[in-house]
Formats: structure tokens, C-alpha cells, sequence
């Protein structure tokens, strides 16, 4: 064989000594090699889980548990009867059974509202799309305790709808709930379909299926996992919606969520009855471990690796009038609070216009005896309100990228999928467990040396973070699992660490995803009510805690100014929504 045709693995080298078969493996050294290396990342990931798990650790589970602990030795002996007796209350029945069945409903008018409307905004092209969008999520980030008084507003005696008398009733609250959550079908499902390849529908026509036909055989299975998906998470957040049902159904109607608060708080017996709230924490941790199994069982991630087709928005035609319509009558429920709200807000104590409450945010209210009903002004806690939501912010998108970059990285192992799966879970459980038992949780294990934190700045600012920490972590999972993952195999191949593969492969399209879950966490901490109840100060009080206490009092003065606070409130909100809107991020669909 001649010599310039001799396979390159044999040709000599200088001193004619053969190129060995195969280059030894490296086990260390910068890059780590190909042993080396593969247990470099995993310390790498190890390391990077370390920090969120144990701050889930000491700021969710120890006061969780400290409060279930409370119930299961109210005298320092173990006394599961107590708790057992609580379960077979008629009033705990009571309050299980309201809690499932408006939830269901809730989920149920959420659905019926928001799957037209998610087809006409994703799947239609007409001008001011992207503005209806925008406008359709505000109320998903609006407080809670904002979102009750917009009801409210309307169904009061007096009120736009006053004459349905349905203020202070079971309808009342499924018409709160669903108004809360309807976005989230909308975006859910609204993203999915947007992105539906469209070849298997194009093929479903060449051989003569009929548009219904299509949409029965090939658009509905391709959507089931995302509706479904929707509806668990609709019905996780009717369930846990505190300050909507508080709002509207005071002691009269209560979900399990209210009830811990008004047990802990012992509005129901006159003094605290911590057995029967730890009771209905487990029913509810319980019912979220279900729902959020359910749902990681639904999610799909997208194979970066097959190439989607999606079709083009088309132009409405006569068939979409019924969806056209449908989505109009969705857009008039959800301004109408929102505009009663702002009405209600400029009118005086005798009826006529007046911007006598909007003045009122710079008092301290009336508490019937000529002082003030509060200690700060309400433009003070707005201020509160603001320093605590961006410590809360830079916290939980600190932990959320911690936790999206350990779930998004791929494990061969069916253990090492367990195992990711398991920790993905663990950081959703913030979602469904009540801020209630949490914030009392704060109070009963965090009082006491090595950590005692009553005193300190940042124990709101925590408990808001890990309240915002599971809405960051889905927002960042979806941009980082499209990621193909070849391109970190080839910056590792070329000795990239762990740090060096995020730096140059996930920031460059992790910057805007980062800004939108900034957004959503900075929104969900400005209106956080119920663990914040527990632990804010008097006179370093939040908002949403100020305008509960304002509307809490007779004084109709008081109720204006606690409606010109709530449409504050809701503007810097639906600001700072709108602004991760123009941001444009695929993640974000997935609420």
C-alpha cells in the first residue's frame, strides 16, 4: 500500500512510533475529560441543588412540619386524636366539600371562557391581538384581595349588578375565582395551540376527513394534555385563592385555606385551635402532592430535536363567530371588575365624583374615636410593599434559576429521571400549600436561636419569595429544556465546565426569560396576603394588608380610600405585566 494511503491510525510519527489505537481517558484537569468531566457535572449539579434545597429546607419544610407539629403534640406528647376528632367535625366537611365543589365549578367556567378565547388569540390574526393578550393576564397577577373587592364592587347592594343579589353568596365567589384564573387556560392552552404542527392536520384533509373530522381526530388529542394540564393547575389555585374567598364569603362561606387562617387566628372559637389546622394542612398538602403528580404527568416537554411546523394565524372567517363572540363576553367579564373598581374609587362619601380618596392615601384612615385607624400612611406601605417585593424578587429568581438549570439537564438513568422529576416537584409544593400555615409556620419555628428571624428585614421578603418560587421555576424550565442539548455536549467536549456551558450556552437566551420571571415574581410578592398577614409588622404594613384592614371598618371613607389603594395596587401590577408581555417569552405561556 502506498504510503499516502495508509490509514492515518498507522502512520508513523516522528522516530517512526505508531499513534496509539486510542488516546487514554483523562480523570481530572480543567475540562475534566471524558470521566472526569461527566463527574465534574454531576458535582456541579449536586452543588447547584445544595443551595435552593436547603433554603426549601429552612424556610418551607422546617415551618410547614413545625406547624403540623403543633397540631399532633398540642402539649408536648403525641396526641394524633386530636387531630383524627378534627377531621370528623361536621363544620371540617362543611368546609372540604365548599372547597372541591367551587373549585370545580371554578375550573369548570374557566375552562368554558378561556379555551375560545385561547383559539382566537392564538390561532387568529386581527389587530390589537397582542394587547387583548396582555390584558387578559393582568387579572391572574392581580392580589387577591383586590380581585375580591373588584367583585365585590359590581355585586353589591348598589353595585352595577346589585339587583342579581348576589353579594356575600357561594356564586359570588366561583364568579372570583373563575375571573382569577381564566388566564391561565387562555396562555396554557392558547400556547400549545399556537405551536400544534400542522402536517398531521394537512394530512388528515389530502385523505378527505372533514374539518370536524380534523379537530376531532387531530387537534383535540394534541391539546388534551395541555387543557388537562390547565385545569389541574386552575383548580390548585381555586383552591388556595385565600384572599378571594375571604373577601367575598367572610366567615359565612370557607375554603380550607380561609379556615386554617381563621382557625390560627382563633377568629372561629375565640383562641387559636392549631389541631384542627393542622388537620386541614395535611388535607390540603395532600390534595396538592395529588394534583402536582397529575400534572407532571401531563406536562411534555418539546423534542428539540423534531422540527414543528406550526400554521400561520389565519384571518377570522364567518365559521369563528361563535368564538369571536365567546372571547368578547370573556373580555366584558374581566374589564367590568376592573372598571367598577376604578369607578368606585372616584366617588365621595355622598355619591357625587370626588378625589377625596385618592387624598385619603396620605392619611392613616379613621377608626371611629378621631385616630388613626393605621400607623403609617398608605402610601408608606405602598412604598413597604414595593422594598419587600424586590427583595423577594431577586431571591426567588436566584433559587429559580438554581432549580431550572438542575431540571433541565439531561439524565440517561431512569433513577437519575426519578430522581430530577422528584426535585422539579419539591419546588412546586410553595404552589398549593397555604401561605397561611406558612406565615404561622414563620412564627412558631423561627423564634428561637440559631434562627431566630422575627426581628429581621427579610423574613417577609423569604416568605414572599418562596410564595413567587414555583411561578419563576416554570416560566425559566420550558426555555431551558429547548435548549438542545448537543450544543452543551460540544462545550463540554471542549472543556467547558459546568459554569462555563451555562455562561455560554443558556445566558444568551436565558436574559429576557429572566426579566419576564423578574416580572412575575416582583407581581406576586406586590400582592402576597396571606403569610404576609402573619408576619408583616404594624408599622411596616404591606398593601393588600392595609386596604383587608381599611375595607374591615364601617367607615365608608375608609372603604374609598381602601379603593383608590386597590387601584394602585393593580396599576404598578398590570405595569410591570405589561411590560413582560413586550418581552415576548415562549416560557411564559406555560403558567
Amino acid at each position: 500500500m502506498d504510503r499516502a494511503h495508509q490509514p492515518l491510525i498507522h502512520r508513523p510519527l516522528t522516530g517512526d512510533r505508531p499513534l496509539p489505537p486510542a488516546l487514554p481517558r483523562r480523570v481530572g484537569g480543567r475540562g475534566g475529560g471524558l470521566v472526569g468531566g461527566r463527574w465534574g457535572r454531576r458535582l456541579g449539579l449536586v452543588g447547584l441543588a445544595v443551595v435552593p434545597t436547603a433554603v426549601l429546607a429552612v424556610f418551607f419544610v422546617l415551618p410547614v412540619a413545625g406547624m403540623v407539629q403543633r397540631g399532633f403534640w398540642p402539649a408536648g406528647v403525641f396526641d394524633p386524636g386530636a387531630v383524627l376528632e378534627v377531621l370528623g367535625w361536621p363544620r371540617t366537611g362543611r368546609v372540604v366539600w365548599f372547597t372541591a365543589w367551587t373549585s370545580l365549578t371554578a375550573t369548570a367556567v374557566a375552562l368554558a371562557g378561556g379555551l375560545p378565547a385561547a383559539y382566537v388569540l392564538y390561532r387568529l390574526r386581527f389587530p390589537g391581538r397582542g394587547a387583548i393578550r396582555a390584558a387578559l393576564l393582568v387579572p391572574f397577577v392581580l392580589p387577591t384581595v383586590v380581585v375580591g373587592i373588584a367583585i365585590r364592587q359590581l355585586l353589591r347592594p348598589g353595585g352595577p349588578l346589585g339587583f342579581l343579589d348576589l353579594d356575600g353568596t357561594p356564586a359570588a365567589i366561583v364568579a372570583g375565582l373563575a375571573f382569577f384564573n381564566v388566564a391561565v387556560v387562555i396562555r396554557t392552552v392558547g400556547t400549545a395551540w399556537e405551536g400544534l404542527d400542522r402536517r398531521p392536520a394537512d394530512a388528515a384533509a389530502a385523505l378527505g376527513a372533514t374539518p370536524w373530522r380534523v379537530w376531532w381526530t387531530v387537534t383535540v388529542p394534541a391539546l388534551r394534555p395541555a387543557v388537562v394540564s390547565a385545569a389541574s393547575v386552575v383548580f390548585l389555585f381555586c383552591a388556595t385563592g385565600f384572599g378571594v374567598v375571604l373577601t367575598l364569603g367572610g366567615v359565612r362561606y370557607s375554603s380550607v385555606e380561609t379556615e386554617i387562617y381563621l382557625l390560627t387566628t382563633g377568629a372561629i372559637t375565640g383562641s387559636p385551635e392549631l389541631s384542627a389546622a393542622a388537620a386541614l394542612s395535611l388535607v390540603q398538602l395532600a390534595s396538592v402532592v395529588a394534583l402536582l403528580g397529575v400534572a407532571a404527568r401531563l406536562r411534555r416537554q418539546p423534542d428539540p430535536t423534531v422540527r414543528r411546523v406550526p400554521a400561520a394565524p389565519a384571518r377570522p372567517r364567518a365559521r369563528d363567530l361563535p368564538v369571536l363572540a365567546a372571547t368578547v363576553v370573556v373580555l366584558v367579564a374581566v374589564a367590568a371588575p376592573v372598571a367598577g373598581l376604578v369607578l368606585s374609587s372616584f366617588r365621595g362619601v355622598g355619591g357625587g365624583w370626588s378625589l377625596a380618596s385618592y387624598r385619603g392615601l396620605a392619611g392613616t384612615g379613621a377608626d371611629g374615636v378621631g385616630e388613626g385607624l393605621l400607623r403609617v400612611p398608605v402610601t408608606e406601605a405602598l412604598a413597604n410593599s414595593l422594598r419587600i417585593a424586590v427583595d423577594a424578587t431577586w431571591m426567588a429568581v436566584l433559587l429559580g434559576t438554581l432549580v431550572a438549570v438542575v431540571v433541565t439537564r439531561r439524565v440517561r438513568s431512569r433513577a437519575g429521571r426519578r430522581l430530577r422529576a422528584a426535585f422539579d416537584g419539591l419546588f412546586m409544593l410553595p404552589l398549593g400549600v397555604s401561605a397561611v400555615t406558612l406565615g404561622f409556620g414563620f412564627l412558631i419555628t423561627l423564634d428561637a436561636p440559631p434562627l431566630d428571624l422575627r426581628s429581621s428585614p427579610l423574613l417577609v421578603p423569604i416568605a414572599q419569595a418562596l410564595v413567587a418560587l414555583p411561578l419563576v421555576v416554570r416560566v425559566l424550565v420550558p426555555v431551558l429544556g429547548g435548549i438542545d442539548d448537543r450544543q452543551r455536549q460540544a462545550a463540554a467536549s471542549l472543556g467547558a465546565g459546568l459554569w462555563r456551558s451555562v455562561l455560554t450556552v443558556e445566558a444568551p437566551v436565558l436574559w429576557r426569560p429572566l426579566l419576564a420571571a423578574a416580572g412575575f415574581a416582583f407581581a406576586v410578592s406586590l400582592g402576597e396576603f396571606g403569610a404576609t398577614s402573619f408576619l408583616v409588622r404594624p408599622e411596616t404594613p404591606t398593601l393588600p394588608v392595609v386596604i383587608f384592614r381599611l375595607i374591615g371598618t364601617p367607615d365608608p371613607a375608609n372603604y374609598g380610600v381602601a379603593m383608590a389603594a386597590s387601584v394602585l395596587l393593580a396599576g404598578v401590577t398590570a405595569a410591570v405585566i405589561l411590560v413582560v408581555e413586550r418581552l415576548r417569552v415562549p416560557g411564559v405561556g406555560a403558567l
